[in-house]
C-alpha cells in the first residue's frame, strides 16, 4: 500500500523482475522501504542490469593501475597514509605511510586484496579492531559494486573464491547489504608501533572511473600521531637497509 503497487506485482519485483518499473513505482518503493542513497543507487543499478536485452559475455578487468599523475599526488603527501583502491577493494597504489600502514595486506594470501585479507587472513582479526564492522563494511562495499558492474568477471570470480574459503564472507553475502565508504574513523593494531586511531576521507577520482582515493588523518598531538611519526622512522629505516642490502631483502 505504501508504494502504490499491487501485492502480486511487488513480489514480482522481488523475484528480480525489475523490466519496464516506472520511475513513480520505483519512488514509491523506496520511500515505503525507506532505502538510503546507497541502497536506491544500488538498486538502479540493479534495474539497469534487468532491462539489458542482450546478456554480453562477462569481462574481465585487466590488472589496475593508476596514472602517473595520481601516483605523483600519493607521493607528495608525506605525513599521512594513502591509498587508492578500486571496487573490488585493490589496493592499486599507495603512498610510502600507506604502504607501511597496510603492510600486511600485501603480505601472503592477500596480495594487496583487502577483502581476501580480511577473510582469509587470520592476521587481519589483530589488525582490525573492530572486524565484525569491518567485515561487514567490506562485504556490502563489493556487493554495491557488483550491482554497477555485474558483468566484471574479475569481481564475480573474488566473490566465488571468498563464498567457497569463507563461511564469515558467505553469510554475509547472502544478507544483501551494501555500503559505501565516504568518511569515518578506523582503529588499526600495527605490529610495529601498536593501536592507532584514523579519520579517513574516500574521494572518488572522476577521471578513473571505478577508482578512490583514501586518505588516513590522525589527531595533532595525539598518541596516535606519535605512533604515526614512529611509524614514518621506521619505514625509513626499512627503506635505507634494503638500498643498504638489496639481495637480502629479496631473499
Amino acid at each position: 500500500m505504501l508504494a502504490g503497487v499491487s501485492v502480486d506485482y511487488y513480489n514480482k519485483l522481488e523475484r528480480g523482475n525489475l523490466s519496464g518499473v516506472s520511475e513513480p513505482v520505483l519512488v514509491g518503493i523506496v520511500a515505503a522501504l525507506r532505502l538510503t542513497d546507497v541502497e536506491e543507487r544500488h538498486l538502479r543499478d540493479l534495474m539497469r542490469s534487468a532491462e539489458t536485452t542482450v546478456r554480453p559475455q562477462r569481462r574481465r578487468v585487466e590488472k589496475p593501475t593508476v596514472r602517473v599523475t595520481v601516483q605523483r599526488v600519493l607521493d607528495s603527501m608525506t605525513d599521512i597514509p594513502a591509498i587508492v583502491k578500486n571496487g573490488r577493494l585493490d589496493m592499486v597504489a599507495t603512498n610510502p605511510l600507506g604502504r607501511a600502514l597496510f603492510s600486511r595486506v600485501f603480505e601472503g594470501v592477500a596480495a594487496g586484496n583487502y577483502a581476501k585479507f580480511i577473510f582469509l587472513d587470520p592476521a587481519s582479526r589483530e589488525f582490525l579492531i573492530d572486524w565484525e564492522g569491518g567485515a561487514n563494511d567490506t562485504v556490502a562495499v563489493l556487493r554495491a559494486a557488483a550491482g554497477r558492474d555485474p558483468l566484471d568477471r574479475s569481481l564475480s570470480d573474488l566473490v566465488g573464491e571468498l563464498s567457497t574459503r569463507s563461511d564469515d564472507f558467505r553469510v554475509r553475502w547472502a544478507a544483501h547489504n551494501v555500503h559505501q565508504h565516504s568518511h569515518g574513523n578506523k582503529q588499526l593494531m600495527h605490529t610495529i608501533v601498536g593501536v592507532m586511531s584514523f579519520d579517513y576521507e574516500s574521494l572518488p577520482l572522476p577521471a578513473d572511473e571505478g577508482f578512490t582515493l583514501v586518505v588516513y588523518s590522525v589527531e595533532p598531538r595525539s598518541a596516535s600521531a606519535d605512533a604515526l611519526q614512529l611509524l614514518g622512522s621506521w619505514m625509513q629505516t626499512q627503506d635505507a637497509a634494503s638500498r643498504a642490502n638489496p639481495l637480502t631483502t629479496e631473499a
